[in-house]
């Protein structure tokens, strides 16, 4: 009988109940007691989700306080050295300072999980570093599972994934302080060490009796050197002699230049992901081992459509046929990356929640495929007919399709994405409009949104607060920023965005072709959650967006007003796409969009306009073969929204805890006037890299770590 189970379920709670508990006592209102409360809670629901969907395993070891990586490294005794900590003896109140710093040591580097808007905690790696006991934190919730008996497959990163993912941290010129220490070579180098601490990690799972261990791999979807490829043969030959059973776990991308590689590795069973690349599958069908399982990710964990049930039975049927009991259904990733619970959505459009599947209706429509495989079509015909009936709805809504935004992109032409003059020219006029010092100071843009803040839009929203008391609050919040920032002494003034609830939220709410949730959350890194917007259909902005904040903003100063929006390629990646046309084709909509928000802020007298584009390295392919594509089209994109401008206007943008060294010929080619990016967190790094690039246009590192 074919098998059913996920990659990982979502760890924050429908009600982002983790996240509550967890600032709750990190501000010592709370219990360390209560904190551990919460999370067994949430662990028992999600796990009795799991069974009741008639999954055949529930998986453990996907749970984390902060980072699955952090907890990766506890359960190894490699938390940083740096900090000093006992790691055998370490509890949750340092494994906080490690993700968050404290007084006497910086918090650990954070950046991209992958191409995923989910940030995870930066293994650091020094001729130092040691493996071995760690915490007992695993072992205890796999006694827990198995003591409400559940069976528990035990999820953990995989060696080389987790030392590749890291970073060397030789110190400056090979010394810690005043010390002088030995530098590590390459990762690789530890891998001995990281091996053997990973078996006797194995050999203790395995005297829990559980039978299988997820093991994530997620490098392979990578275009690695050949060294990392040497490495895993020699690697699961040592791990398979103290382990369960193991399944080998990929996704993200194709892994099928692998095929022969993975095919022999001893393991007794692979994973792969059928969402981002189905093309891989044949690959893989063709000489499967007889003696290994086959696990299939067809139920999408990045993205909240409902799956194409029918579509799907029919591609499986043939491979059911071939393998029968070896093969095994799955999430094609953990299912961290999207909302826990479509019942708890009472906003959103019914024609539009009939489209998608949260994590928990997810775990439904697998246990919908195993039924059809193992017991028949018939056996699920009438659930079948529905989620078919809604896909053609979807594929036929007129809520999707506006000949407004498609006459609109039929019209664009390659002069839309220049500015009249090359920045040597324009720089020349921004600096005789600005009159700016040399060094000139601003701030990225957003202020703390306060209790005061939020009370207000939480009652505007209610209907307890009238539009007009609620606007006269919001300027009052803006006034009061712009008289720091004129106490302080900044050059270039922001308005502090009180009124907007989050950088790509605010804006979807104001754009046609956005949905927004009640509680579609997810995590985007510790404590911090996000709710992406749904993009289901053509995007239009009907009206301005900033035009009046900004203009009011600007009347209170003498100083530059920065305009504030956030960019095209980073309102596609943080959003739940559409899944029915290319992405370049949604980006470009939106760049429209902000595009006519760009001319209305300039024609409103704002001299200077930021648009944010965090997110721009994150949408970069898994394999360098296919930067240039999306490079190519993210640049366009961007310089759409930007280019209908005068020269003397001055388009900055920023973007934050990422890597850029090699893409930086793209960033010099979106041609803003100013860059700002995060350079507090990674050390400075990051300025060596734009100077020995020769970066043309003005930049402006980020000295002070806001997180």
């Amino acid at each position: 009988m074919t098998a059913a189970h996920i990659l990982g379920f979502p760890r924050i709670g429908a009600q982002r109940e983790l996240k509550f508990a967890v600032e709750s006592f990190w501000k010592g209102a709370t219990s360390l007691a209560h904190l551990e409360q919460t999370a067994r809670t949430l662990r028992q629901q999600h796990w009795a989700l799991q069974s009741a969907a008639g999954l055949d395993m529930v998986t453990v070891g996907d749970f984390a306080f902060y980072d699955q990586v952090l907890n990766m490294l506890a359960s190894l005794g490699a938390l940083p050295e740096r900090f000093g900590f006992d790691v055998p003896a370490v509890g949750l109140e340092q494994y906080f300072d490690a993700a968050r710093g404290n007084d006497d040591h910086f918090a650990m580097e954070m950046t991209k999980w992958f191409d995923t808007n989910y940030h995870y905690l930066v293994p650091e790696w020094t001729a130092q570093t040691r493996f071995g006991k760690g915490t007992n934190w695993l072992f205890e919730e796999i006694a827990e599972a198995q003591a409400l008996g559940h069976e528990a497959k035990v999820v953990l990163i995989g060696p080389l994934t987790l030392l590749y993912q890291g970073k060397i941290k030789n110190g400056i010129d090979g010394k810690v302080g005043d010390t002088t220490v030995p530098k590590l070579a390459h990762k690789l180098d530890l891998l001995p060490n990281l091996v053997a601490a990973y078996a006797e990690l194995l050999q203790r799972i395995g005297k829990t009796g559980v039978k299988w261990v997820q093991i994530d791999e997620p490098i392979l979807a990578l275009e690695l050197d050949a060294q990392w490829l040497d490495a895993f043969l020699p690697t699961y030959t040592t791990l398979s002699r103290e382990a369960p059973s193991l399944l080998l776990t990929t996704y993200f991308d194709n892994v099928s230049d692998h095929a022969t590689l993975l095919k022999s590795l001893p393991v007794e069973g692979l994973h792969i992901d059928l969402v981002r690349a189905p093309e891989q599958l044949a690959a893989f069908i063709d000489q499967w081992p007889v003696d290994k399982i086959l696990s299939l990710g067809v139920v999408d964990g990045r993205n909240i459509w409902a799956s194409d049930l029918a579509k799907i039975i029919a591609s499986l049927q043939p491979v059911h046929d071939q393998l029968g009991e070896r093969l095994w259904l799955g999430s094609s990733c953990s299912l961290l990356h999207v909302p826990v619970d479509l019942d708890n959505e009472h906003k959103l459009d019914p024609g539009i929640m009939q489209w998608l599947a949260y994590a928990t209706q997810k775990l439904d429509e697998l246990s919908i495929l195993k039924r059809a495989l193992n017991d028949g079509l018939t056996s699920v015909s009438s659930t079948v007919e529905r989620a078919s009936a809604a896909q053609e709805a979807r594929r036929t809504s007129v809520l999707i399709h506006n000949p407004l935004v498609q006459r609109r992109i039929a019209q664009v032409q390659s002069g839309d994405a220049e500015r009249a003059q090359p920045f040597s020219a324009r720089i020349a006029l921004q600096r005789a409009r600005f009159a700016l010092p040399l060094f000139p100071t601003t701030t990225i843009g957003s202020f703390p949104q306060t209790d005061a803040i939020r009370k207000t839009r939480a009652a505007h929203k209610r209907g307890e607060v009238d539009h007009l008391t609620y606007l006269e609050r919001m300027r009052e919040e803006i006034q009061l920023v712009v008289e720091q920032q004129e106490k302080i002494g900044l050059d270039v003034f922001v308005h502090g965005e009180a009124e907007r609830n989050d950088m790509v939220e605010y804006f979807g709410e104001q754009l046609w072709g956005y949905a927004f949730s009640e509680n579609g959350w997810v995590q985007s890194y510790g404590s911090r959650c996000v709710k992406p917007p749904v993009i289901y259909g053509d995007v239009y902005r009907p009206e301005p967006m900033t035009v009046n904040w900004s203009r009011y903003a600007q009347s209170l100063t003498d100083k530059p007003m920065k305009g504030m929006l956030t960019g095209p390629v980073t309102m596609l990646q943080w959003s739940f796409v559409r899944d029915d046309q290319p992405r370049e084709t949604t980006a470009l909509q939106i760049a429209l969009a902000l595009r006519d928000e760009v001319v209305d802020l300039e024609a409103a007298g704002i001299g200077m306009i930021q648009i944010d584009e965090p997110a721009f390295r994150e949408g970069l392919p898994l394999k360098r073969k296919e930067w240039a594509d999306y490079l190519d089209w993210a640049v366009r994109v961007f310089k759409i929204s930007s280019c209908g401008v005068s020269d003397s206007t001055q388009i900055h943008t920023h973007m934050c805890y990422s890597q850029f060294n090699d893409i930086l010929p793209w960033i010099a080619a979106m041609d803003a006037d100013v860059i700002t990016i995060e350079t507090s967190r990674s050390d400075m790094t990051l300025l060596d890299g734009f100077g020995e690039f020769d970066y043309p246009n003005d930049i402006g590192p980020g000295v002070y770590d806001i997180h």
